[in-house]
Order: C-alpha cells, then sequence, then structure tokens
C-alpha cells in the first residue's frame, strides 16, 4: 500500500503533465484520443450524448471538441481534425448532429438573398480575410453555408468526407451518431429510423420549402 507522501506525489506529477500535455505532441494526447465534431446548439449535451467528460466541464479531458453551424465538415473542421491526429495523438472521430437543428430550418438560396438584401456584395466576400486565398467562386455562397435537407444523410455524407480525406490517416476510427433533441437519446444515422416520424429530422419537417443548394446531395 503506498504512502499518502506518494500518492500526494503521483497526482502532483499527473496534474503537472495534464497541465503541459501539449508540448509533448503525440505523447500527451488527451484521454480518450478522440476529436468530436459537432453543432454549435446550446442544446446538444456532448458529454451526456457519449458518456465522456469534454464540455461540461470545460476541461474534462476526454476529447478535442469541434463545434460549428450543423456540426459538418468544412475546411476548418478539417485543419481542425488533421492536427488533432497527425501531431496530438487522435485516433478516433466522432461526428454527433441532432434533430431540430437550425441549420435545417431555412433554405440556403433565401438566406444568401436575405443578406444581398442588406446591401452585402456575396461574390466578392473574404471567407478569411487572413487567408485571401480561400475564397469562392461566384454564386456559390448559398452551398457554402451548409444547410441541410436531412440531418440523418449529411451525418452520414460527413463521415464518409472524414473517412476519405487525405489528410485523415485511413486506420483512424470515425463514427457518426444522431441525437434527438425531443428525447434526449442518441441513436445512429438511419434515414428510416422510426423516431424520425416524430422529431424534426429534415428542412421539410420544419416547414423549409425547395431543396437545400446541393453541398449534401
Amino acid at each position: 500500500m503506498s504512502t499518502l507522501k506518494q500518492q500526494l506525489e503521483n497526482r502532483i506529477a499527473e496534474t503537472t503533465r495534464w497541465e503541459t500535455r501539449r508540448q509533448f505532441a503525440a505523447d500527451g494526447p488527451n484521454m480518450r484520443n478522440l476529436w468530436v465534431l459537432t453543432c454549435m446548439d446550446e442544446r446538444v449535451p456532448v458529454d451526456e450524448a457519449l458518456g465522456i467528460r469534454a464540455d461540461t466541464p470545460v476541461g474534462g479531458g476526454d476529447a478535442h471538441l469541434f463545434r460549428n453551424a450543423g456540426g459538418i465538415v468544412t475546411d476548418d473542421a478539417i485543419r481542425s481534425a488533421m492536427l488533432t491526429i497527425n501531431f496530438f495523438g487522435t485516433r478516433e472521430i466522432v461526428v454527433l448532429q441532432h434533430t431540430g437543428c437550425g441549420m435545417l430550418s431555412a433554405n440556403g438560396n433565401d438566406l444568401e438573398s436575405a443578406l444581398r438584401a442588406k446591401g452585402i456584395d456575396l461574390d466578392t466576400i473574404p471567407i478569411d480575410p487572413s487567408l485571401p486565398e480561400l475564397s469562392l467562386k461566384k454564386g456559390a455562397f448559398a452551398k457554402w453555408i451548409g444547410m441541410m435537407d436531412d440531418v440523418d444523410h449529411t451525418c452520414i455524407r460527413c463521415v464518409e468526407q472524414l473517412r476519405n480525406h487525405p489528410l485523415i490517416p485511413k486506420d483512424i476510427t470515425v463514427s457518426g451518431w444522431i441525437w434527438e433533441t425531443e428525447f434526449r437519446r442518441l441513436r445512429a444515422p438511419d434515414p428510416d429510423a422510426p423516431t424520425r416520424a416524430v422529431s424534426q429530422p429534415t428542412a421539410a419537417s420544419m416547414g423549409v420549402k425547395g431543396k437545400q443548394p446541393p453541398r449534401w446531395t
């Protein structure tokens, strides 16, 4: 049986390594060697959904957590995934999307029209002012927004994009999941899931008319 002195010394050493783990690169990964891509929606409880400690409290240590509108694969998501996997020891990716998502709640073409009505020239907009090389072709803005027709289809496509991207090694485990906001439960992405009938998994279920710009078709 260890002495209290030994226990305290070990605890301090572990805490010090936790605080400075980034300097150890791949030898100082998060607790689960995990990167989570999820939506910025405040109703998505990442820790509850996945059974981990990353989001509540912040600093739980289990995963690198990346949130954006919709929890979709974007250039910055790829940038972050590439870094955590190739340089910080991550071995698994989880894509967590959800029903009732705001990215189902409007048509991307209508959002573009609303911005143009405010006098914004979307054909010359800087996507990243610090990186002018990153630009959109004329007419691509609505597609870039990334509104969804169907969250299950989008989740499946995001998983495919990550698995097939040249910056993501082939031995990385990638999976996708749907958090049913209405029922606070997790399921696999499935366009035929019976609970879809009483949730909001599509743009049509939220009263949106017309197909979205073809990012996810």
